[in-house]
């Protein structure tokens, strides 16, 4: 006979286990808006727009004079970084700009449940193709941006909103050429 008591005694532990469904993405036009806005405060408040590869720059040009100092204390470039009389070239805004952006977007990400660890790819590329082809295509771009003296978000936000006439033909051939690219590379995605 089974007691009311042995029947309690029993306990079943349920393990719920959650899932979570990331967030739907935001409004462009309002992200639009948004970044409009941040550009308009940086030229306010600091003077100047916003750019992402005058903070790699600073970083190259430290690191040189830190690895060999003659050799940048006699190129023109890296005396630039050094000429205004700081102790560091990495007290420009553009360093802390870039780092909230890592920041940022990985806070951004993961209050959205948009991070993982994973590889996008297409299912007709390796992982490995695939980080090779991001590499080659990073180093591209940073080169390109130094040989147009800014990189997107210096060219097209700064640039456009002062109504560059280089800045706009330098976003009209950075979408050409995507879309030249990508007419290549589709296969590899597809």
């Amino acid at each position: 006979m089974t007691t009311l008591t042995g029947i309690f005694s029993k306990k079943e532990t349920i393990v719920e286990e959650k899932t979570f469904q990331p967030k739907p993405y935001s409004n462009p036009y309002l992200v639009g808006l948004g970044l409009g806005l941040v550009l308009l405060a940086a030229f306010v408040i600091m003077g100047r727009g916003l750019g992402a590869s005058g903070a790699a720059s600073t970083i190259v040009a430290v690191t040189v004079s830190k690895v060999a100092p003659e050799h940048a204390a006699k190129n023109n470039f890296y005396k630039e970084y050094f000429s205004d009389g700081t102790t560091s070239p990495l007290k420009d805004w553009l360093v802390f700009e870039v780092i909230g952006v890592a920041v940022g977007g990985f806070l951004s990400g993961t209050l959205a449940h948009r991070t993982k660890r994973t590889i996008e790819k297409g299912p007709n590329i390796s992982s490995k193709m695939r980080l090779i082809y991001a590499f080659v295509g990073g180093a591209i771009m940073g080169f390109g941006a130094k040989l147009a003296r800014g990189c997107t978000s210096g060219q097209a936000l700064t640039g456009g909103a002062l109504l560059s006439l280089g800045s706009w033909a330098f976003m009209f051939a950075v979408f050409a050429g995507g879309y030249l690219t990508a007419y290549f590379l589709r296969r590899q995605w597809l």
